[in-house]
């Protein structure tokens, strides 16, 4: 697994683009701070552009790099029970450190930790956020398993790491750049909003 951890991030360092088992379902990912990267994994993706995609991260310092200072309550009630976990997070960010089309054009941007230890030892070893929506193409069934994986995807990608996917269901993800709070999806994790 190492081996495969340390290309990944030679990959990613180099400006590709590798798909990789999370916790929730395997993911595609690249640099979230390299423009070509990210354009092409849109396309590979035939994602729309005004769609943002969501960024894994390592540490809550990690993110915190990238957004406006962290509410005390988010923390409180999701961060410390649900990270690392299936649970993404939108919030306000640095826009100039955040390329637009990571953010779907918003001011804002949806973390998570992953719970897999494949994924965290990548991000780890990169240094950096990277993306991670799921590694299909757009409006096509999410892989769960590496055998999911569609034949046509693997090939426009530059790595792709086998692997298991622990929880197999999408993170939920909540909104927490509002007031109240909004579930935008409800899925792997169950969280009451009071």
């Amino acid at each position: 697994m190492e081996d495969q951890v340390r290309q990944a991030v030679r990959v990613l360092q180099r400006g590709g683009i590798i798909i990789f088992p999370t916790d929730t379902a395997f993911g595609i990912g690249c640099a979230i701070d390299n423009e070509e990267a990210i354009k092409r994994l849109f396309r590979i993706r035939r994602r729309p552009e005004t769609q943002a995609a969501p960024v894994l991260v390592d540490t809550v310092k990690m993110a915190q790099d990238y957004l406006l200072p962290i509410p005390r309550e988010v923390i409180d009630k999701l961060i410390e029970p649900y990270w690392p976990g299936a649970l993404t997070i939108v919030l306000p960010c640095l826009t100039e450190k955040v390329p637009q089309l990571v953010r779907g054009g918003t001011g804002t941007l949806g973390v998570r930790i992953p719970n897999h230890p494949i994924a965290r030892a990548i991000i780890q070893g990169f240094g950096k956020p990277i993306l991670g929506p799921s590694a299909n193409f757009h409006g096509q069934k999410t892989p769960y398993a590496f055998e999911d994986l569609d034949p046509e995807l693997v090939k426009l990608v530059d790595l792709v790491m086998e692997g298991a996917c622990t929880i197999k269901q999408a993170s939920t993800v909540i909104d927490c750049s509002v007031t109240p709070w909004k579930i935008l999806r409800q899925d792997a994790v169950i969280v009451e909003l009071a």
